[in-house]
């Protein structure tokens, strides 16, 4: 495994940190304990969970990913960096949800039990919340970080202007700055390269990319003719199984997917290691999320990590999917 330092931190997270949204729904504890086990054989030591996983398991499971994940930590807690999140609607009440005050507050203690620890090393805003001022956010956000709860803060799902915006309030108000983002980004979506991925070079954030994989489309198991009987795709992980196909499953998609099968097959390497070797060649890139529903799964994502792609490849690979810069324009 190899490591770096997390943004302008004093951190240092494993290059390749382990999702955990399919834990509790797609995938059972003891499958879950299994794929947590390999991922830490590896050298992993970065865990990210939030508070609504399983994905797609609604507000009655929220939580039970983080239960999962703090079941396995039991006795070990200490060599691992865990993450996660809140914003998402979590209960019944219009204020479970959200970065108000209330909300950030109430969730990192529910998250910390759920969890069975004292702190999380990051904590991070889910999704924007355009109905609550920064400000509030910010300070309540300052509030965990100083309370001890978590060590740093972070955000997912922002776009560049609005993470611009929270910098340079939390500079001018002196609270706790977010020192990383995650965004979607792989060889089928790389809009972020336009204006989020240069403003965290800009500022030395860390970036932790989810979705290297497209949700498992580049991993060329998909056809476009053909409905998956189980994965992100399905009915089985309700809304969100109709956000990834919207995410991905178009024609377009696929036949680009024909072209890079056939560039990866020359280089002499699976397309699964093809795709995740581009994203962490990206030297803005620190982290990438990798998930798995079995822990056979995770043998080519592992393995990743040794690929290292060749100016010429990598120049292929970019060109075969320049047009994905630009998002649905170009469709």
């Amino acid at each position: 495994m190899q490591y770096r330092k997390f943004g302008r931190t004093g951190l240092s997270v494993s290059r390749l940190c382990l999702g955990t949204m399919t834990f509790g729904l797609q995938t059972e504890e003891s499958v879950s304990h299994s794929i947590l086990d390999k991922a830490a054989e590896a050298g992993v030591n970065f865990i990210d969970t939030a508070d609504v996983y399983p994905l797609g398991g609604g507000e009655n499971l929220a939580g039970r990913t983080e239960e999962i994940v703090g079941r396995w930590l039991k006795g070990k807690r200490d060599r691992f960096i865990v993450a996660t999140k809140a914003v998402g609607k979590v209960g019944p009440s219009p204020w479970d949800q959200g970065a108000s005050r209330k909300h950030l507050l109430d969730a990192i203690d529910t998250s910390l039990r759920r969890l069975g620890t004292d702190y999380v090393d990051l904590y991070q805003l889910h999704s924007d919340d355009p109905e609550t001022p920064l400000d509030e956010t910010l300070e309540a956000l300052d509030v965990i970080v100083r309370s001890g709860k978590a060590r740093y803060v972070g955000v997912s799902n922002f776009l560049a202007y609005r993470l611009a915006r929270a910098l340079g309030r939390a500079d001018v108000l002196r609270v706790a700055r977010f020192v990383s983002v995650q965004p979607r980004y792989n060889l089928l979506f790389r809009q972020i390269e336009r204006e989020l991925l240069p403003l965290a070079g800009e500022e030395q954030l860390a970036v932790i990319p989810y979705n290297p994989l497209a949700g498992g489309l580049l991993t060329g198991k998909h056809r476009h003719d053909t409905q998956p009987a189980e994965g992100r795709f399905t009915a089985t992980v309700g809304k969100a199984g109709a956000l990834y196909q919207e995410r991905y499953w178009h024609k377009r998609e696929f036949e680009t997917i024909d072209t890079l099968r056939a560039i990866a097959v020359d280089s002499g390497a699976s397309l699964t290691k093809t795709s995740l070797a581009w994203v962490l060649a990206n030297p803005l890139i620190t982290s990438a999320i990798i998930g798995a529903s079995n822990p056979d799964q995770l043998t080519d994502t592992l393995s990743a990590i040794d690929l290292t792609l060749n100016a010429e490849l990598k120049a292929q690979l970019d060109d075969a999917t320049h047009e994905y810069r630009w998002g649905d324009a170009a469709r």
